[in-house]
């Protein structure tokens, strides 16, 4: 046996020699970031040998001084003797400090009110499914001396008209002593059932009517966002968010699928989720507002389809293998204590209905929040995530398509790419003359890495200032230092100077990353113009955009439409919408006439696979271009470059 010691986190574990270096620090439960899952494409797995040999390769994503340093791919690299190994802690770090996206923002908050009048004017109820009564029973005599649980129930069939109460064993465990120290004065958390039924979910001794919470998430590919609301009031008490823990096993869904089919794959998926992921930012949200996990009664989870079977720990192989079928559509209510999730162990987990393979719950909980449902006009819903979700239609009709993406829109698969938190880079403007940037960045710390609005703006910025062509290539013939070309002759713009903000390596954008960027943005376009041109239709009957997704508040639509990722029509047309996901919890959380509209609204959404379109891979390949290769289709675009 080999020791390998992390003195970057105080750890060492003993391995068998040739463990893949990748494996042995997933197995110390060190967090690394490996989007491709350690195949080498990605280069985010590096790591600096301190002391010891490994059996490593060196790729491109390693330059001539760090492999001098003792830098390496941890995917690509064998351990054969007693190592000591650095692993860089800003992944890490940024996991935990992401940027959350609710439904705070000005915009977001006219976007959640609209879709809560469509609700109300609708005749539908704005209130939750979970009741909350306090009782005071008849105590027991000789002459009155049924079961105590009998007792409960008859005086919710005498006082509150349930004719069917129900319990779990749990529950029942509890009853006997609590009745007694409480005098019979209890306070019952429940939700009614249909006419006449009811399920108890919590029961308390003292009189807590007035306390009644939910939790609201959003499970993305990438990031997790969480709401704890008062269910009374309506008022989010706290959020939360980080970084997806299952990202360490893959950055998209195809390849932590495959993860989940080898070994104990599946339990490490679900343990990340839960364990390492949503149980954290729980206990966050409990501390910042001192409410008891046991108070939580309600708890309403949104994610694509693969999130949503990983959450279940459901077998999901078959999502990635045609002719893509789901194990399950529409998930039946789940108790936390199922899943081990740090709520009242009674309380329902409820999990928004998916579409198909690739149109999951964030999708359809999206749809309910973006008020679309109800709307005359055509909307057109684009979720900017690893899966790039469109929804096109109104209340006559709605269609819906997914096109991979990849996670290059929340910074992954670009070599300074970063998740929205403090340092990262999430506005760029660059001098016309001197080629010089200035940047906006999150928290005003100094820059890290680039987050998705931002890589959007400084592709659009170095296009426009004919840094790069409308290939992605990098001009060779500017006289500015902050173009470089490596031993591979695969150029770089350098965003940020580590000498001059005090950083351990350069922050920059290299052709590789434009040229895996292009591709993403080529697939939501072409997405777009397959699934509107599949009706008919054309961009011109387009009447409003909405964009959501964990892409940043900081979108620049006009540098989005520059590059060609979304239609040149109208500005006024398009807008920003933020977690449109997490909003559409919320109101199904609120609201049990919304939950039923939710659950509606994903049986009315049909879906179009892109992948056995004819016309889809030909407007893909187009559309890899600044903006297109088609430049008629971009005549705001065509000007601007003087064309």
């Amino acid at each position: 046996m080999l020791k390998v010691k992390f003195i970057s986190h105080d750890k060492e574990i003993e391995v068998e020699k040739g463990e893949n270096l990748l494996k042995v620090i997933r197995k110390a439960d060190i967090f690394i970031d490996a989007p491709c899952n350690g195949n080498g494409s990605c280069g985010k797995c590096k790591v600096k040998i301190i002391d010891g040999k490994v059996d490593s390769k060196k790729t491109r994503h390693i330059s001539d001084d760090e492999w001098s340093e003792g830098y390496v791919l941890a995917c690509c690299s064998k351990v054969i003797e007693d190592l000591v190994v650095e692993v860089p802690k800003v992944s890490s770090a940024a996991m935990h400090d992401m940027k959350i996206e609710d439904f705070n923002g000005e915009k977001e908050k006219k976007i959640f009110n609209d879709a809560k009048m469509q609700i109300v004017n609708k005749g539908m109820e704005f209130k939750s499914y979970v009741r909350k009564d306090y009782i005071e029973i008849d105590e027991p005599t000789i002459d009155d001396n049924i079961s105590d649980f009998e007792r409960i129930k008859r005086h919710f069939r005498n006082k509150l008209g349930y004719s069917q109460v129900f319990c779990r064993l749990s529950l029942l465990r509890r009853i006997p002593k609590l009745l007694r120290d409480s005098n019979f004065k209890v306070t019952i958390t429940h939700i009614p059932r249909g006419t006449g039924k009811t399920t108890i979910i919590n029961i308390e001794k003292e009189k807590t009517t007035d306390k009644l919470y939910g939790v609201a998430v959003d499970i993305g590919t990438t990031s997790v966002a969480a709401c704890l609301l008062d269910l009374y009031s309506g008022n989010v008490l706290a959020k939360a968010s980080s970084g997806n823990a299952q990202i360490q096993y893959g950055a998209d869904v195809i390849n932590r699928i495959m993860y989940s089919t080898k070994g104990n794959g599946l339990e490490q998926l679900n343990d990340a989720i839960i364990h390492r992921t949503l149980n954290p930012l729980l206990r966050k949200m409990y501390n910042q507002t001192g409410i008891d996990k046991n108070e939580v009664a309600a708890f309403v989870v949104a994610g694509n389809t693969t999130m949503s079977h990983l959450f279940l720990g459901v077998y999901s192989n078959y999502l990635r293998m045609e002719p893509y079928i789901p194990v399950f559509s529409k998930a039946p209510f789940i108790k936390a204590s199922e899943l081990e999730i740090e709520v009242n162990p009674e309380t329902f987990i409820y999990l928004a209905p998916c579409v198909a393979s690739y149109v999951g719950g964030d999708i359809t909980a999206g749809v309910l929040a973006s008020g679309m449902w109800d709307m005359d006009e055509n909307i057109l819903f684009i979720d900017l995530g690893t899966n790039g979700e469109i929804v096109f239609g109104n209340k006559e009709f709605l269609m819906s398509c997914a096109c991979s993406a990849g996670p290059a829109f929340e910074g992954g698969e670009i070599s300074c790419g970063m998740r929205a938190a403090s340092g990262a880079i999430e506005k760029v403007k660059i001098d016309r003359k001197t080629y010089e940037p200035k940047l906006k960045i999150i928290g005003d710390e100094k820059p890290i890495g680039i987050c998705g609005s931002g890589i959007i703006d400084i592709i659009c910025e170095m296009m426009i200032s004919n840094v790069v062509d409308r290939r992605g290539k990098i001009n060779r013939n500017l006289n500015t230092s902050r173009i470089r070309f490596n031993e591979h002759d695969i150029g770089e713009y350098v965003i940020a100077f580590k000498e001059e903000c005090g950083l351990e390596k350069d922050v920059t954008i290299t052709e590789v990353d434009i040229d895996n960027f292009i591709r993403a943005k080529g697939a939501i376009y072409s997405g777009i113009s397959t699934l509107i041109s599949s009706l008919g239709m054309d961009f011109t009957m387009i009447d409003k955009i909405y964009i959501a997704g964990g892409i940043g508040n900081n979108l620049d639509i006009e540098n989005s439409v520059r590059i060609g990722m979304i239609p040149d029509i109208e500005r006024e047309k398009i807008s920003y919408i933020g977690n449109s996901s997490l909003m559409g919890c919320y109101l199904t959380l609120m609201s049990e006439d919304a939950r039923h509209k939710l659950e509606e609204t994903s049986n009315q959404i049909t879906y179009v696979e892109l992948s056995v379109d004819p016309t889809y891979m030909d407007e893909f390949v187009s559309a890899c271009f600044l903006p297109h290769t088609d430049i008629e289709k971009f005549p705001s675009v065509k000007g601007l470059l003087g064309i």
